[in-house]
């Protein structure tokens, strides 16, 4: 079944047509919620809060072609609530960490693709992930993070410099 025509069948309230297109891009909601709070726990409770979220204001969406776009927008949304929410929890032991599963195959390169991307602004952040994690385009970008298309291409610019620099950096003490 075509992607607008199960939209409007989820506006009009129906659940099974809001499942199957949930289904479909949950994979890519836990994803950019994974490199957002870094955690399968939090990641799968935002993948739960998109559900809920998206579900609760379907009906607001205007655009049935943007269903996708929508979602990362809420799923970013979401993520960015839960990372501030938890700076204002202060870890009895900030360097203990538990590496759960083995979702990743190199985990030195994804610590330091990490590291790397935590150097980083959420605004610049989000427009690295959009565009090179979620293969988004500038425009579509902008539209997520409702930002004009000229910031958008600045702050990748610039995220780009900061991650280029950051890499020379690293490159220099190796």
């Amino acid at each position: 079944m075509k992607l607008e025509s199960l939209v409007k069948k989820a506006q009009k309230g129906n659940d099974k047509a809001y499942l199957m297109l949930f289904q479909q891009y949950e994979a890519d909601i836990y994803r950019m919620a994974y490199v957002y709070v870094k955690n399968k726990e939090d990641a799968l409770d935002l993948v739960q809060e998109v559900a809920y979220q998206s579900f609760k204001k379907i009906r607001t969406l205007e655009k049935p072609e943007y269903f996708k776009t929508w979602l990362m927008k809420i799923t970013i949304n979401c993520a960015l609530n839960l990372i501030n929410k938890n700076k204002k929890i202060i870890p009895i032991n900030a360097n203990f960490e538990v590496l759960t599963g083995a979702e990743d195959k190199d985990i030195a390169l994804t610590l330091s693709l990490h590291k790397l991307i935590d150097t980083l602004k959420e605004d610049e952040k989000s427009v690295i992930l959009l565009k090179y994690y979620d293969d988004r385009t500038l425009r579509e970008i902008s539209e997520i993070l409702d930002i004009p298309l000229g910031t958008a291409k600045s702050v990748l610019y610039r995220a780009l410099d900061k991650l280029r620099q950051n890499v020379k950096e690293v490159d220099n003490y190796a």
